[in-house]
């Protein structure tokens, strides 16, 4: 039986949803535009992808203090109006002749950071609209909605580049931004306002580092903490490496390659959907614990990637394996650590790890981009694989209660 959230959920659900799409069908817009419309190198488009990532994280440092003690859904509107903006330029540059790559660079770092700053927000912002215990549904909803969202959103992007050139993705993406603030504007109810902190938080005070002081200091939010960030590091950093596998140098067509990614979405829907059986039945550390080991078995598989059908389906059937155990386990994990996090804590600790996963991303991206270049891309792709398996190690072996979030405040 489906479970009602009621109408406040429902209309937060909806922003989610229409800015997600958004996002998805801009998938690699800002690299397609940097190479169809500005002729730029392979250099260039690495340089856009890892700073956009990296400054985005280093300018949303301070906005975790400065959003935890103000009301989240002003903040919410005033970042989906910020993206809008900012993404808006990209086509009215284009449309007149001055779109340059230094706008691209700098527009990429004023969305990744109210990226960070919104996504901190949202977090606190569903914990106040739901109850405790509908946190994991909230959870498996917004999760396939991200899947399906991944499935449909890049192939309907590259068809519309093709058809209507190269910025209609990223004015439609700017668009789902604007019609995010409505929806939650439409959210309506009176929210509370925080508390005051007895000090108001400086840029350079130690309020700027509580959130990653938070993690560190928690036995459960700790491991979780390394081994989210390494593995989506990892996972990120092999993307484009598998990309120039793929198309160059075992001659997959676009389409296969898009394929190759598309098709597998599914399986983010089939695990967000046995997500809440499988807490039910086994528990809420075990759901975790297997399904964050599965997800990192299935990376290697790629290392091993060959031309034809056979290879394609590989991929597919890796693709496929890893995104059913992510559609387990994030909603799992992101509900248990909101269960960890006080309400005073939410946005500084959700900010941090935010911003520790884009920086990694960031860093990671650049280091094997050079270890392609000094081997070969099959085998970077292989010794990220490698990687990956020993991440299983660093997530928690021992159940945690909500309790020892008394103990750590």
């Amino acid at each position: 039986m489906r479970r009602s959230l009621g109408r406040q959920f429902r209309w937060f659900w909806a922003a989610y949803a229409v800015s997600t799409f958004g996002t998805w069908l801009a998938f690699d817009a800002f690299a397609l535009i940097a190479i169809l419309a500005l002729d730029a190198g392979p250099t260039e488009v690495s340089v856009l992808a890892a700073a956009g990532l990296a400054v985005g994280a280093v300018v949303a440092v301070p906005l975790g203090p400065w959003v935890e003690f103000r009301r989240k859904r002003p903040v919410m509107i005033a970042m989906d109006l910020i993206r809008f903006a900012a993404l808006m330029s990209v086509p009215a540059a284009y449309a007149l002749g001055w779109l340059s790559f230094a706008q691209l660079l700098v527009v990429a770092v004023v969305v990744g950071a109210a990226d960070i700053a919104f996504t901190a927000a949202s977090g606190a912002c569903l914990k106040s609209l739901v109850r405790s215990e509908d946190l994991l549904v909230a959870n498996g909803r917004f999760e396939a909605t991200s899947w399906t969202a991944t499935a449909l959103g890049p192939p309907l992007g590259t068809a519309a580049i093709g058809l209507l050139g190269p910025v209609t993705s990223v004015a439609a993406n700017a668009v789902s931004f604007l019609l995010s603030a409505v929806g939650i504007r439409a959210i309506g109810g009176r929210e509370p306002r925080p508390a005051p902190p007895a000090t108001p938080p400086r840029p350079g005070a130690g309020d700027l580092l509580e959130g990653w002081r938070y993690i560190l200091a928690s036995p459960a939010l700790r491991p979780l903490f390394f081994n989210t960030v390494l593995v989506s590091g990892l996972i990120m950093a092999a993307l484009p490496l598998l990309a120039v596998l793929m198309l160059r140098d075992l001659g997959f067509a676009p389409w296969q390659y898009g394929l190759a990614f598309g098709l597998p979405c599914i399986g983010g829907l089939i695990g967000s959907r046995l997500a809440r059986p499988l807490l039910a039945r086994f528990g809420q550390h075990k759901v975790m614990l297997t399904a964050g080991t599965l997800r990192a078995c299935w990376p290697l598989g790629l290392a091993f990637v060959h031309p034809g059908p056979t290879g394609l389906f590989l991929v597919i059937a890796v693709e496929l394996g890893l995104i059913t155990c992510m559609g387990v386990f994030n909603p799992v994990f992101a509900t248990y650590r909101l269960e960890r996090l006080p309400s005073d804590r939410v946005v500084r600790t959700l900010s941090a790890w935010s911003i520790s996963s884009k920086a990694t991303v960031a860093a990671m991206t650049g280091v094997w981009g050079l270890l392609a270049g000094l081997t070969s891309p099959r085998i970077a792709i292989a010794i990220a694989g490698l990687l990956l398996l020993a991440t299983s190690l660093l997530l928690p072996r021992h159940d945690r209660t909500p309790s020892e979030r008394q103990t750590l405040a």
